[in-house]
């Protein structure tokens, strides 16, 4: 057995109809979505983080931020950039192996999103290092 530690960060994430999370399972109903007609809305973002052993038990920073294919942020109804913000701290659970990393399920709703044709790009940062990037496609 290794005693390494694993410090990289990694995020799966994927579009879908429904998520949510429920006993540290995430639970998904139409998932894997990468393209869309216009005037559709994107209903949920579903992500597992690892969370690496030596940056458990500490306060993170996570963000989810909309990006177009010009490299410009997106601008809701409202004029605020589409974008989510939220702070995190992944425990180690009892008996864990030392180095192992620990899995953190996320579910992030998204409000109805009236975009033009093109493609977009979430972000999805912790602590200001973007750790993956989820791409979709609308349509006319």
């Amino acid at each position: 057995m290794s005693t390494e530690l694993d410090t990289t960060w990694s995020i799966s994430a994927l579009l879908c109809d429904h998520a949510q999370v429920a006993d540290n399972k995430l639970f998904i109903s139409g998932g894997g979505i990468s393209l869309f007609q216009h005037g559709n809305a994107i209903s949920f973002i579903a992500m597992k983080i690892n969370v690496p052993w030596n940056e458990a038990n500490i306060e993170h920073d996570f963000r989810a931020l909309l990006i177009d294919e010009d490299g410009n942020e997106v601008v809701g109804p409202n004029g605020d950039r589409v974008a989510f913000e939220a702070k995190f701290e992944q425990g180690r659970p009892p008996g864990m192996p030392h180095g192992t990393s620990i899995d953190l399920p996320m579910a992030i709703g998204i409000s109805p999103l009236n975009l033009s044709q093109g493609q977009y790009v979430w972000h999805l940062d912790i602590d200001g290092k973007t750790i993956d990037i989820l791409r979709f496609m609308v349509l006319s």
